[in-house]
């Protein structure tokens, strides 16, 4: 007999019971469940509904239901659909009859919207630890390689040189904006819904604040019909994932090419590299590709769990039984493609040979040339196409600007000297970028210092 089955002259369809049941997924918000119950069971107690010695057997099953599932020891039941009638079931084998006031004032809305809340709690909490560790490891990686200098691009076309310091810090950034938007959805998850019952409110004497300030929630949703409806913190949760998922990809593509032999400027360890079953020379950066296509994955969760909000009327309906799956393999993706990706910013070396290599032989420090041009008094425009102008000379005859002989430029610019080639100079090039924000040594320490700044302050 079904907990709700009064009403019924018919057991339920086989196929109706397997398809609506949720326990197959919900029973990781267990925890959460025995938890919001005993905050209410204290509450009903307080408020006269329970007696102390009803409310203290109560208490007493459910606590020893949180040792079996916390030892994997509790008989999940599809039958009892859910996590909800799953947990009252066992505590009526428990404790008798006595376990069907448990369900006094409250509904399976507002006790699902509850469990949701309490776990994505925690959730976002640790998804804000694993961002830090991340931050962390990015930041130490940059100092280790503040001295290395970098292939900066645009349209993946080489642009001018930056400290590779310079360019991880970019991430950390992102990270930082990534934290930001988690913790503010934090504010809005920490808000109750228990005591909207299904939709209406309840007749007994609840209090809300009370059961606010056991379970730690800092607001109560001050309307019952929203109380139950709500997922906008599922979607913000979904939409930040998504965010947070893409500036993993970006990070990802690049360790991709990074590898490759085509550039080959750094090396992952072997421990965040699988092989080739047939290849034997491969060292395949897996990792990245398998975060860079699940992002893809998380992408997906949103858009399905927007197309699943568009046309809900109030207040609760079945439908909102599909915000579950996809948040659960959100978090099953991100948190440990945040944990991977700390590994192996952690571990990644640099092979400066090939970075030198593909600096000496680049047109990176044209844009330098071009304003020394116009610090001689040559108008901008005028100095870009002469610099152009060189640069086309020096591919036509197999040469850098670099090995370019002098009377080349003198051609078109009789005033130049031997100067040229100390504007040339990657390492003077780099270090003239002092402006705030830049890739000059004395900049990129500046923002190592606000980027620890932020990581004391983070949590």
């Amino acid at each position: 007999m079904k907990l709700w089955g009064g009403r019924f002259t018919e057991a339920t369809h086989h196929l109706v019971e397997t398809y609506t049941a949720s326990i197959s997924f919900d029973k990781r918000l267990a925890v959460a469940d025995v938890t919001g119950s005993l905050a209410h069971v204290q509450m009903l107690a307080s408020v006269g509904v329970l007696t102390n010695s009803e409310a203290e057997t109560i208490q007493s099953g459910l606590h020893e239901i949180v040792e079996e599932i916390k030892t994997d020891n509790f008989p999940y039941r599809i039958e009892d659909e859910d996590i909800h009638m799953n947990i009252e079931r066992r505590l009526t084998e428990k404790i008798g009859p006595l376990a069907g006031k448990l369900h006094t004032a409250r509904s399976r809305n507002d006790q699902v919207a509850l469990d949701m809340h309490l776990y994505m709690r925690e959730v976002l909490q640790t998804i804000l630890n694993e961002l830090h560790l991340l931050m962390q490891a990015l930041v130490t990686t940059a100092e280790e390689y503040l001295d290395v200098i970098f292939p900066g691009y645009t349209h993946l076309q080489r642009a001018q040189p930056v400290l590779f310091a310079h360019h991880l810090l970019a991430y950390f950034w992102m990270f930082q904006r990534d934290a930001h938007r988690f913790r503010d959805t934090l504010k809005r998850t920490d808000c109750l819904p228990l005591g909207a019952g299904a939709l209406a409110g309840t007749t007994f004497p609840v209090n809300r604040q009370q059961v606010a300030e056991i379970l730690g929630f800092s607001t109560v949703y001050p309307n019952s019909m929203d109380a139950v409806s709500d997922r906008d913190y599922l979607l913000e949760f979904l939409s930040h994932a998504s965010i947070c998922m893409m500036h993993l990809s970006r990070l990802a593509e690049e360790m991709i090419l990074w590898t490759s032999e085509e550039f080959g400027y750094i090396e992952l360890a072997d421990r965040y590299c699988t092989g080739s079953s047939m290849m034997p020379q491969k060292k395949n950066p897996d990792v990245p590709e398998l975060v860079r296509g699940k992002t893809g994955r998380v992408y997906g969760h949103l858009i399905g769990l927007l197309t699943v909000l568009k046309g809900l009327p109030l207040a609760y309906n079945k439908d909102l039984q599909e915000d579950k799956e996809g948040i659960f393999d959100t978090i099953d993706t991100l948190i440990p493609a945040l944990q991977l990706f700390t590994g192996i910013i952690s571990t990644l070396s640099v092979r400066r040979d090939r970075l030198q290599k593909a600096l000496s032989r680049d047109f990176s420090a044209a844009t330098d040339v071009a304003d020394e041009l116009v610090r001689m008094g040559i108008p901008f425009r005028q100095a870009h196409a002469l610099v152009g102008k060189w640069v086309q000379r020096a591919l036509e005859q197999g040469l850098t600007l670099a090995t370019l002989p002098l009377e080349e430029y003198q051609k078109d610019c009789p005033e130049l000297d031997d100067r040229v080639f100390e504007w040339l100079d990657i390492r003077r090039v780099v270090e003239a970028r002092t402006s705030y924000g830049g890739t000059a040594t004395v900049a990129v320490k500046q923002q190592l210092l606000e980027a620890k700044a932020t990581l004391q302050s983070f949590l």
